[in-house]
């Protein structure tokens, strides 16, 4: 523009052309505040609502690390503005209702012997549990045991009962898997009969790993399983159909493989997948792995 009064100072432009046009000059500024965010928020919104489908159970810390890993620039109450406008807050899972533990038992109780340490690497505690899950007319029982370090789900079975050799049928998977050290190993759970039976006891003796349980109706003392437990529920099983227990089988055992283990983000683990984590762990020089914690077999 080169009419006269115009040029020179461009603030004294802009307050000239505010003046002529009848508007403020903040509520010129205000303007342009309000369209520039516009664009930068839809494509974000475009991302986080491609995440949100893939992930339909992640929240919004989750789809911001998502993001961020993907090499986006993304605020986390940004994120959750607009998961919220959209509705994309994740869905949230049925309270639980059916009990797998029975405590009374005659079988021996022994002492949480993890209560105050934290693991320092892989094969130091590892934790078990027991859930259930449901089919169209029946209930079918799934055992895991996981590493208390990393997470991962390191053995598992699904069956239609819950005698000890549910248990023991996981405990088996992860011992082949691992292959943990003679005493350098933690087996926590809850005092439920299959963990207390005598066939379950002998496999931990025999490979001279440490029994630990927890406390009388003290599920943090388990939190760890107890939040994969939550997670399998939130993310594959509530509002599955199974037909048959083969269907269960095959579509659990996917979703531990290739979703738990390799591909969700874990908070504990600096939003990494266990796998990842584990790899990263090592190769790498600066963090001990496992051997660290001395464990007591008397």
């Amino acid at each position: 523009m080169t009419a006269a009064g115009t040029q020179g100072d461009p603030h004294t432009t802009i307050q000239r052309l505010c003046q002529l046009g009848g508007v403020s000059r903040a509520g010129y500024y205000r303007h342009f505040d309000a369209h520039a965010p516009a664009c930068a928020d839809a494509d974000l919104r475009d991302a986080i609502q491609r995440l949100s489908l893939a992930h339909r159970h992640y929240g919004y810390r989750r789809i911001t690390a998502q993001l961020r890993r993907e090499g986006r620039v993304a605020n986390a109450k940004r994120v959750l503005r607009l998961m919220r406008e959209d509705n994309l807050l994740s869905l949230r899972a049925r309270p639980f209702v059916p009990r797998t533990t029975d405590s009374r038992h005659g079988f021996a109780i022994v002492a949480n012997l993890t209560r105050g340490l934290v693991p320092t690497g892989l094969d130091q505690i590892w934790v078990a549990d027991i859930t259930y899950v449901r089919l169209g007319e029946a209930f079918v029982y799934l055992a895991v045991v996981l590493d208390a370090f990393s997470r991962k789900v390191i053995g598992w079975a699904l069956d239609d009962h819950l005698e000890a050799r549910l248990a023991v049928e996981a405990l088996d998977m992860a011992i082949a898997a691992r292959n943990p050290a003679p005493e350098t190993l933690i087996h926590h759970s809850d005092r439920g009969v299959q963990y207390a039976s005598l066939d379950y006891r002998q496999r931990l003796d025999t490979r001279a790993i440490a029994i630990s349980m927890s406390r009388v109706a003290n599920p943090y003392d388990n939190a760890k399983a107890e939040s994969f437990m939550k997670t399998l529920k939130a993310e594959e099983v509530n509002g599955k159909a199974y037909a048959t227990i083969d269907h269960a089988r095959r579509d659990i055992g996917q979703f531990i493989d290739t979703i738990y283990n390799t591909q969700r983000l874990h908070s504990a683990l600096g939003y990494k997948p266990p796998v990842e984590f584990e790899a990263e762990l090592h190769h790498s020089t600066n963090l001990p792995k496992c051997g660290n914690i001395s464990v007591s077999l008397n």
